[in-house]
């Protein structure tokens, strides 16, 4: 009996470089933050030119060679795509490109002129989609898991991860390295969060140690959890997580956002602001018109942690508010965005 073939995809690796900038900076911030600007700004900006160079060569050697030429190449987006997009300009290869944020980054709109098809991960204005008939909305592939929970299943999920079911539960998370700043905005409110909801804290990696103090509220009596709070480094579960959720805390990147959306889940957004073209502030400001979630300033934040404690109580306090915000969000995602990107694809092929 022959045994199938195990299928691979083979990987090849292409070099590339990236340009460190910061968006919001003043001109007294490049000295307040010296080191910052030594290590990121200078010094990884000239690794970034070499690092782009060597990928130029690298993706022209791999796709010099008409045999080898593949017949579509899709590109994610960020610096890493810029080399392979501009060698594949140069030999006449299509290329589709997938721009997951509200504004394309600087790799994305120096490729976007010369692309097949753009397709973005949030709704295109009519008046955009009017200009440039290669744009297409296909949303952001996320896993399957992401998806509606009945209220059923959510308070099992809330009964599974120790929470009190007959509580409302709040999650807050910065990511899988964590976010410094909304850590400590939550170590200032959390003695008030917990007076009226559950929280359920992912500390990050990068953070996590520093936030160790917190584990003081999370009482257990046995196997019984009993002041509905805990933190973790890193849920491998962020899904069911989520999913028991009634409120999720979050920055604004644009698959976070997704995922959100495909659970649909009342959101605060907190945005990082300082990273380049302001996406995530752009990505949270879309929405926020679009009455889909609630944001919140990071440096405001800083300043005062009381104003996300109450965006948070509002909400938690508002259930017809938050069904109505899940909703609108919900509108944002595509469910056959995946689906949608491979037919794209399968046209050039």
């Amino acid at each position: 009996m022959r045994h199938k073939k195990t299928p691979y995809i083979r990987v090849r690796k292409i070099p590339a470089g990236k340009f460190h900038r910061y968006s919001n900076w003043h001109f007294k911030d490049y000295f307040v933050h010296f080191d910052i600007t030594l290590k990121d700004l200078i010094i990884g900006n000239i690794l970034g030119f070499f690092g782009f160079l060597a990928g130029l060569v690298t993706a022209f050697c791999r796709l010099v060679k008409k045999s080898s030429r593949p017949n579509v190449i899709f590109l994610k987006g960020g610096y890493v795509c810029l080399p392979v997009g501009l060698v594949a300009r140069l030999f006449k290869i299509p290329y589709i490109i997938h721009e997951s944020d509200v504004v394309a980054g600087l790799a994305n709109r120096l490729l976007m002129k010369k692309a097949y098809k753009v397709a973005f991960g949030m709704p295109i204005p009519d008046e955009i989609q009017e200009k440039h008939p290669n744009y297409v909305w296909t949303g952001i592939p996320v896993g399957p898991e992401f998806k509606p929970v009945s209220p059923t299943k959510q308070l099992a999920l809330k009964k599974a991860f120790s929470f009190n079911p007959d509580k409302p539960l709040v999650v807050i998370t910065g990511g899988s390295q964590g976010s410094e700043n909304l850590n400590e905005a939550t170590r200032a409110i959390l003695p008030e969060l917990l007076k009226f909801t559950s929280v359920g804290l992912i500390a990050g990696r990068k953070h996590y140690e520093d936030m160790v103090d917190l584990k003081k509220y999370e009482n257990w009596d046995r196997a019984s959890l009993e002041s509905n709070f805990r933190m973790w480094e890193f849920n491998t579960t962020m899904d069911e997580l989520m999913g028991a959720a009634d409120v999720i805390v979050s920055r604004a990147g644009a698959t976070t956002i997704a995922e959100m959306a495909g659970l649909r889940k009342a959101t605060i957004l907190v945005p990082f602001e300082r990273l380049p073209g302001s996406h995530q502030t752009k990505n949270a400001e879309r929405l926020k018109d679009a009455d889909a979630a609630l944001v919140v300033s990071d440096a405001k934040m800083v300043e005062n942690p009381m104003l996300l404690l109450d965006e948070i109580r509002h909400l938690v306090k508002s259930p017809r508010l938050r069904a109505d915000m899940a909703d609108r969000l919900a509108e944002e995602a595509r469910a056959d965005s995946a689906k949608r990107l491979a037919e794209i694809i399968l046209e050039e092929v």
